[in-house]
């Protein structure tokens, strides 16, 4: 019986989510007992996008700051550790080897060493007198004792010693490879207890030694890099200590803006998740503004920015040190201020255009700079920029207006400005701390140097070739018709503890109530977008449309993390759905919009767990949360 339990999640969701739009496409339709059915049927509705653009209210105060601190507080709680080794031990071509001598011979039960920078291998030796060495041999299927692979740059790992305890007083580690950085060594006796600093010793190396009290129990991602950390999270570091950048493919500004986080509370688990997640929390205030501006109504301005707060990418993508938020963050921007600017009037003066559209372009090179999705934004931010000049020449024209071409003529060469020249330069300034590492210097005319931009170029034809020829393969890659259904996740950590009775993982995948729901909604967007030329339906459509179809023809290997700008617009598309019923709902009926939300917020606290590492016993991710046994990787 037990294996059927999962699967009555799923299909009490998709039955309620059924109900939903059972009831609003009841409230589209034209009213029972009324001539509203004739009156669509003769007066056939304009396509427009002149909507008036609603503003923030004072009631709106205390619902935005609520949801934003609520945001905030789950976003940092438990972010990481605010502490870590930050004096590292670099291992030269001169100096490859330290020893590391205890007090007196004692049995050593476990070694626990952290990572640093460049990749490698230690062996490993253990003395009584210092003369005669020991070197055991590996843990059965692992090739090295201590390794330090790509993979594994600040973390804490644990020796794969095999044969312990052993009894020792002198323990020698000698690197393989030079440059190598260790941050700090960690002996525990057979007892698992930690053998105390003041027992140990190492003159050649004391950074190995100097910060035990920060050695954990275990190795979690609490205090240790996971996932793409160790690309994006790594490279921040490089930046600030001048070094040349191992990651190279995304552009520099989002690794820019982790690297400020960094600064701020040093190279630790939360210094290098600080800036996304508080990002990821900027998210939600910005969108509160979006569907304020676009329906005007607070409950649906509410009811819309829970669906996104609490959506479990949103969370979970934001608490890493990736780059991906920065992008969403740009992109949630650029469309603000496009959708204030498409919405004006056709004879809105010039000057009153500028600074919406200066801005959307503005954010839209901060976007670019950050990572290459954004230039599909692009794509649908140029489409309706097209409309909305479409529009002016047809209302200039059918008016008999003067003046239609110099209109044009500013407005396409203010449009270049914002999203060409400006775009262009913050996106070559991104690579300044690129630069210094190789050399280059801004008191020296850096940015006067053929050379900078020649690094500049260089870099986009690796990041294409990179990109366009991936065909390496992964266990939770996943294709765009998996995203819509959130049908493959992506586990970023999992642990298991007491025996395999607790557990301790997070993925990245989607809210069933908002990626489900969500993308009917999309539906519903392109059937008013056709049937009722409705310019908001349009103006969602193509938001969405723009970030998921270049998935669709791109060839690489891809990850439902790559959904996330979508969600933006699912959940867009939601509060228009919301607004609807509001409007035309019937009676009491329109609180469902209300039991829709609730049950979203319900939602993100059943999977808590899984979104945030939080650990709980096994049973309840394997019988409540694993909705699809071999797909949801929570098992």
């Amino acid at each position: 019986m037990s294996t059927y339990i999962p699967v009555i999640f799923p299909t009490v969701a998709i039955f309620l989510i059924g109900l939903f739009y059972m009831y609003y496409i009841r409230a589209v339709l034209p009213r029972e007992g009324t001539t509203e059915w004739i009156t669509r049927a003769v007066k056939r509705p304009r396509f427009t996008m002149s909507f008036r653009l609603h503003k923030m209210e004072r009631r709106d105060i205390l619902p935005v700051v609520v949801i934003t601190l609520a945001s905030a507080f789950l976003g940092f709680f438990k972010l990481g550790d605010t502490q870590a080794p930050q004096s590292f031990h670099r291992f030269t071509g001169n100096n490859k080897t330290v020893v590391i001598s205890l007090d007196e011979p004692r049995e050593i039960g476990k070694l626990y060493y952290y990572t640093g920078l460049w990749t490698g291998s230690y062996t490993l030796e253990f003395s009584e007198d210092g003369t005669v060495w020991f070197e055991p041999p590996p843990s059965s299927g692992q090739k090295n004792v201590m390794s330090q692979p790509h993979g594994d740059l600040f973390k804490w790992r644990e020796a794969y010693i095999s044969g312990l305890p052993v009894t020792a007083r002198y323990v020698r580690i000698t690197a393989s490879t030079a440059p190598l950085e260790l941050g700090e060594i960690a002996l525990f006796g057979a007892d698992g207890a930690l053998i105390p600093a003041g027992k140990l010793s190492c003159p050649d190396a004391p950074a190995l030694l100097d910060e035990q009290s920060l050695v954990p129990d275990t190795p979690t991602y609490l205090n240790s890099m996971y996932f793409d950390e160790i690309y994006h999270g790594r490279t921040a570091y490089e930046f600030l200590h001048g070094i040349k950048a191992y990651e190279t493919t995304p552009p520099p500004l989002g690794k820019l803006i982790i690297a400020a986080g960094i600064a701020l509370f040093g190279m630790t688990p939360f210094g290098w998740r600080f800036m996304g997640t508080l990002f990821g929390v900027l998210m939600v205030p910005i969108f509160y503004v979006f569907v304020k501006n676009m329906f005007g109504k607070t409950r649906v301005a509410v009811c819309g920015t829970l669906l996104f707060a609490f959506d479990f990418m949103r969370f979970t993508q934001t608490r890493i040190a990736t780059i991906d938020t920065y992008g969403v963050f740009f992109i949630l921007l650029s469309y603000l201020f496009m959708y204030r600017y498409v919405t004006q009037e056709e004879d809105t003066p010039f000057k009153k255009t500028l600074a919406p559209l200066a801005l959307s372009g503005l954010f839209f090179g901060f976007g670019c700079a950050s990572k290459w999705i954004v230039v599909y934004a692009g794509l649908g931010l140029f489409a309706l920029y097209l409309i909305a000049q479409v529009r002016r020449i047809v209302y200039y024209r059918k008016n008999d207006l003067p003046g239609l071409g110099g209109y044009i003529v500013k407005t396409l060469l203010f449009s270049f400005i914002f999203y060409i020249l400006i775009p262009a330069a913050i996106y070559c300034l991104s690579y300044i701390p690129y630069a210094y590492a190789y050399g280059l210097r801004l008191k020296d005319g850096m940015l006067w140097n053929k050379d900078f931009y020649r690094m500049v170029w260089d870099n986009q034809l690796y990041m294409f070739r990179y990109h366009s020829q991936l065909k390496d393969t992964h266990p939770y890659q996943s294709s765009w018709y998996q995203w819509i259904v959130d049908g493959r996740p992506i586990l970023y950590f999992s642990k298991l503890y007491n025996g395999g009775a607790v557990k301790s993982a997070f993925a990245a995948f989607g809210n069933p109530a908002l990626w489900w729901g969500g993308f009917a909604a999309i539906i519903a967007m392109a059937v008013h977008a056709v049937r009722r030329k409705d310019g908001k339906a349009l103006f969602i459509l193509i938001g969405y449309l723009s970030q998921l179809l270049p998935w669709v023809i791109i060839p690489r290997i891809v990850f439902i993390y790559h959904y996330f700008p979508s969600t933006l617009f699912l959940a867009l598309a939601m509060a228009y759905v919301f607004n609807t019923i509001f409007e035309r709902g019937y009676g009491r009926c329109r609180r469902i919009v209300y039991g829709y939300t609730a049950a979203t917020v319900f939602l993100f606290v059943m999977f808590y767990p899984v979104l945030s590492g939080e650990p709980v016993p096994t049973f309840y991710t394997t019988y409540f949360l694993c909705w699809f046994p071999g797909a949801w990787p929570f098992y």
